[in-house]
């Protein structure tokens, strides 16, 4: 029979001993009562413990180094150790799996300033990636998570930490917690490292938790509410180290969560002691010996670097929207301000482009003025000026302005010269559909100047930018507003001009709150040109206003006349000419028979009768046979 100490908690006694004892049929039990300042000596036995979690961290802190094989048994107040060791839960159970184990498995232990960890240390905010309640896939979870993320915000701040590593220079970043444990088996977050984590592999796992706003934080929440079960990857905000030992460090006092016990420390020194005990589990375990060298991970290149930018987010509450850097972004504002400029090229471009479109508006011709909006270079300063704007960037302002006002001059010249050269002085479709903007050309221009700034920010969408100059269509206004000048029509001109504007105010607009939402400025910087643009914006849509309800109203002159039946004769086709009073209408009717003065008459009453308003008809009569 085995032969088998169990260490117990005096408070306990009577459990013990009409409870659990019982359970032991193929073991011999010595009981030995738990006392914290007893220097126990029990070398190369079998000890099977039935204490809290206080309990057991001082008994295993004694008899390390004595090469005892343990068995922890579920104890109501050992909550951490069992779901760090991942045990069961169940005594009669457990019991039975300790009579029943063949062999030990090796398992080394994480100190934590030297003092024994079952489950986790918590520095700072685990922001409840640490709790099992992320395992349930339910929309009430989220939304409860959600409703915590908004009451707890305001108290969400990161904090300077400084880790050090095996060979590794010092690491200087913003977190709002940092989260270490063992092993991958006792919480949602760490669950998901499974495959790079062992029970005796000799290394810890520290979780750097660096949101850096709180729409991260709830992006991730929703979408762990849609990931697949047995996906193993960290959100990005998460920086992963795993090594031998990890020494934590903060300008101020640290205080933590060591297996839910409040500590606080100077410093923290997380160490691995490997192969420290053998441990008989009490549920079974798959075999975890890694074959070769414990490799070492050093996952953080998305955390917060750089002095400048680490203290414009240490100890101050966790922004809605990100914050980005200057120096991750530099790349980017190089490119930006490399477009602001006035080049060769870029003129030329706009010359032809506006040629092109002029041509292709002349001839009436879909294909041609695609093309010259892929031609046109103007989006780019335009996006240019967006981000000066939100940076309140006095130079990249100006030279965004700068540049864009010369392209503009360049254009009207090249449009009004050949409309000059031109014999061509007639009205067609592509020309009559610039000159009547309404709000669904504004509600164009902002769709596009998100996903313009979107594919600056990102390499990997950039070549996405000729279907936003497509969509956008910058030049084609120009060019209209150039021929109405050449013509000497002021409705073309300033029609075409306004629809222009706002395409350029939409995209201004929408660039600078995409910009703002990727995390390129915060909202107190951005704030002054956010206003500026959001005022222009809204004086454009006054214009812009009318001219959608006028093309409502049309609309609906249409819709209540089309197929209406005024006797024999079926009223077709119709089109508003005039929208003013009195409003005409092209219509055609058709008819089995002529249609007579006296029918025309009658017809134009129930027309007006039925649309409470004088009207004029230019009729076209179809007669069916």
């Amino acid at each position: 029979m085995k032969e088998l100490i169990l260490v117990y908690d005096l408070q306990d006694e009577q459990t013990v001993q009409t409870q659990l004892v019982p359970l032991f049929n193929a073991s011999t039990v010595k009981l030995e009562p738990f006392f914290p300042n007893h220097s126990y000596q029990f070398p190369e036995s079998t000890v099977v413990t039935y204490l809290s979690d206080d309990a057991l961290v001082k008994l295993v802190s004694v008899l390390m180094g004595q090469g005892c094989t343990f068995s922890f048994l579920p104890h109501p107040h050992m909550a951490e150790a069992t779901q760090g060791l991942g045990l069961e839960s169940d005594l009669a159970q457990a019991v039975a799996a300790v009579e029943g184990a063949t062999k030990a498995v090796g398992s080394d232990l994480l100190l934590c300033n030297g003092r024994p960890v079952f489950n986790k240390v918590v520095i700072g905010s685990s922001l409840s990636l640490m709790t099992g309640s992320l395992s349930k896939s339910g929309v009430a979870s989220l939304m409860e998570k959600v409703v915590s993320t908004f009451r707890q915000s305001s108290s969400i701040m990161p904090r300077h930490f400084t880790l050090t590593s095996d060979e590794k220079p010092p690491l200087q970043t913003a977190a709002v917690g940092v989260v270490a444990v063992l092993h991958a088996k006792n919480s949602i977050l760490a669950r998901t490292l499974s495959k790079l984590s062992y029970t005796n592999d000799g290394r810890l796992h520290v979780l750097v938790l660096a949101p850096r706003s709180v729409l991260e934080l709830l992006r991730f929440y929703v979408s762990s509410l849609f990931a697949r079960k047995n996906a193993n990857r960290l959100p990005s905000f998460v920086g992963h180290i795993k090594a031998k030992a990890i020494t934590i460090d903060s300008p101020a006092p640290l205080d933590y969560s060591h297996d839910n016990v409040l500590m606080s420390a100077r410093s923290i020194e997380l160490e691995v002691c490997p192969n420290a005990f053998k441990l008989i589990p009490t549920r079974p375990l798959e075999e975890e010996n890694q074959a070769g060298e414990p490799t070492e991970m050093y996952r953080v290149d998305r955390l917060p670097k750089g002095e400048a930018y680490l203290k414009e987010i240490v100890a101050k509450p966790l922004s809605f929207i990100s914050h980005a850097s200057t120096e991750e972004f530099r790349d980017l504002f190089n490119v930006l301000r490399q477009n602001a400029q006035v080049s060769k090229s870029f003129l030329t471009l706009m010359v032809l482009s506006t040629l092109l479109a002029s041509l292709g508006l002349f001839s009436n011709s879909s294909p041609v003025i695609i093309g010259a909006m892929i031609l046109a270079p103007l989006m780019a300063p335009i996006i240019s000026l967006s981000m000066g704007v939100l940076r309140q960037d006095k130079k990249l302002v100006l030279n965004s302005v700068k540049t864009i006002g010369l392209g503009l001059l360049l254009s009207y010249l090249a449009a009004v010269l050949l409309t000059l050269m031109s014999p061509l002085h007639a009205m067609n479709p592509e020309i009559v559909g610039r000159i009547k903007p309404n709000l669904l050309d504004l509600g164009i221009a902002l769709v596009s100047g998100v996903a313009g700034a979107y594919a600056h920010a990102r390499e990997d969408v950039a070549k996405t930018l000729a279907g936003v100059a497509i969509a956008v269509a910058l030049v084609p206004p120009l060019a209209v507003s150039g021929i109405g000048i050449g013509w000497g029509d002021w409705s073309v001109f300033t029609g075409a001009l306004l629809l222009f504007i706002t395409n350029l105010t939409g995209i201004v607009l929408a660039g600078i709150v995409t910009f703002m939402v990727l995390g390129f400025s915060p909202f107190h910087l951005a704030r002054k040109g956010l206003l500026v643009s959001l005022l222009l914006v809204l004086l454009v849509s006054v214009p812009l206003w009318f001219g959608f309800s006028s093309m409502l109203r049309d609309r609906s002159i249409v819709n209540s006349l089309e197929g209406y039946h005024v006797g024999d004769i079926t009223i077709k086709d119709v089109a508003v000419l005039q929208g003013t009073k009195p409003v005409v209408l092209s219509v055609r009717l058709l008819a089995e028979e002529p249609v007579s003065a006296q029918d025309l008459d009658y017809i134009k009453e129930v027309v007006q009768a039925k649309l409470h308003q004088e009207v004029e008809l230019e009729v076209i009569i179809s007669l069916r046979r």
